[in-house]
């Protein structure tokens, strides 16, 4: 039994945030953050709008393109470091608001690789017995980007995708995957404040530790070798060559680790980017990025999907899948 996606959805907000937005907040130019990061625009909630919000459109999206009711819901997974609230979970809010009732509802927090974790946990439930598992990956980075940091703030940006997995005994869905974290370096990529370590206060709030903060050159060392050992070590899982993998789908972090990734992976021709459009959504970029991906014809029926990322934790991983 293997745990095939049966639909995909993604939904981000309306607002655009440009590089030339950026030239009147920060020292920077267009042409700078391009070459950096290879980001164009991205998409920004407004003040009313929480991670839940996206997610749900998102949700939805994959439930009509699964054809299945939200009563018929068996478990919802929410991989986000930006939920509405520490809790009650993202995913219980998703779920009154879907209306699935009392199905299990629960996040994760595994960074930019959270969806690729869900992934994981999702498939382990189908071979479990359940059915139509919800995995999201939902963020609101903009509500804890510090936009006086020029090195970071004009990484990131907001969205949802969602993807609907059902079992199957056919040659389809997740072959394979490996997942891995370390948590030595955790100082590269952090937000400090709100936790029991450092609870909300003055201090925290003008100290600005409710913020992302990041060592982007560390970061880029760390994940470009650990999302290429996610590809090797998946591949070899599945006993796969790379050459037949059709389409590599990386975490949308930045274009310089995507272009370094696909140099090792010798496969420049078959990496899907589209974070010009939409930045670093964190948990939210693979999904998203795979949903255009199926929308624009790139993955046929039968085709060979590998997917990979890294985010803070640190955290990182792989999953092959059979579209």
């Amino acid at each position: 039994m293997r745990a095939y996606i049966a639909g995909m959805g993604f939904h981000v907000p309306e607002k655009i945030l440009t590089n030339k937005d950026f030239e009147k907040i920060i020292d920077t130019t267009d042409e700078w953050i391009r070459t950096r990061s290879g980001i164009v625009e991205r998409h920004v909630v407004d003040d009313k709008t929480a991670s839940s919000d996206l997610a749900i459109v998102a949700c939805q999206k994959a439930l009509a393109e699964a054809k299945v009711a939200p009563q018929d819901i068996g478990a919802i997974v929410c991989a986000t470091v930006s939920p509405d609230m520490a809790f009650p979970s993202t995913a219980c809010l998703v779920q009154t608001a879907l209306g699935a009732p009392k199905v299990m509802a629960f996040d994760i927090s595994a960074g930019c690789s959270g969806f690729l974790y869900g992934l994981v946990v999702g498939e382990s439930l189908i071979k479990n017995g359940y059915d139509n598992i919800l995995v999201i990956g939902a963020e609101c980075l903009t509500k804890i980007t510090d936009y006086t940091d020029r090195g970071s703030c004009f990484l990131f940006g907001d969205g949802a995708g969602a993807a609907l997995l059902k079992p199957t005994d056919a040659d389809r869905g997740i072959l394979a995957h490996f997942m891995a974290a370390d948590g030595s370096d955790w100082k590269l990529l952090y937000q400090a404040g709100g936790g029991s370590r450092k609870p909300a206060s003055h201090e925290t709030v003008d100290k600005k530790e409710h913020c992302i903060r990041m060592a982007g050159n560390e970061v880029f060392k760390v994940a470009t070798r650990a999302m290429t050992e996610a590809a090797v070590e998946t591949l070899k899982r599945a006993n796969v060559a790379p050459e037949q993998v059709k389409l590599v789908i990386p975490h949308q972090a930045n274009i310089r680790i995507i272009d370094a990734v696909a140099k090792r992976l010798n496969a420049a021709d078959r990496i899907f980017v589209n974070i010009d459009k939409y930045g670093n959504t964190s948990s939210a970029s693979i999904p998203i990025a795979l949903t255009e991906a199926v929308q624009a014809g790139r993955i046929k029926s039968g085709d060979l999907v590998l997917l990979i990322a890294f985010g803070a934790g640190f955290t990182w991983g792989g999953v092959l899948v059979k579209w």
